[in-house]
């Protein structure tokens, strides 16, 4: 009973510490540019190749998996203004690395911003 209650909480403590070092930072390098993208799930809005639902961005008209955050840190992807669903403005911070945005830092925009 022990060494499943010991296993227990090692595996807690290993899904908090992976889930931490994934989650972009609050507030954004003052030092680098915001950029404001397209957000949406890559293979649902974005016609990226893949048979599960996962965040991507598009800039400069192209689009990329996000590594650093993911769809469900962001709400139901599956609800009306979820990621599955409609395209969204988001302030990122980042960069492409092997053809992923690498994000830094992530901010999804109320729906009612648009792009200038």
């Amino acid at each position: 009973m022990k060494a499943l209650l010991l296993l227990l909480l090692l595996s807690f403590a290993a899904v908090s510490t992976t889930q931490a070092q994934s989650t972009p930072t609050a507030a954004p390098d003052k030092s680098k540019e915001v950029l404001l993208v397209d957000a949406a799930c890559g293979q649902c809005r974005l016609g990226l190749p893949g048979k599960s639902c996962d965040l991507a961005i598009r800039m400069n008209g192209k689009a990329y998996f996000v590594d650093g955050t993911d769809i469900d840190s962001h709400g139901d992807a599956h609800a009306k203004d979820g990621f599955c669903n409609s395209v969204r403005k988001a302030q990122v911070q980042g960069e492409v690395v092997d053809n992923r945005f690498k994000a830094t830092y992530f901010q999804l925009l109320p729906e009612t911003v648009t792009a200038k």
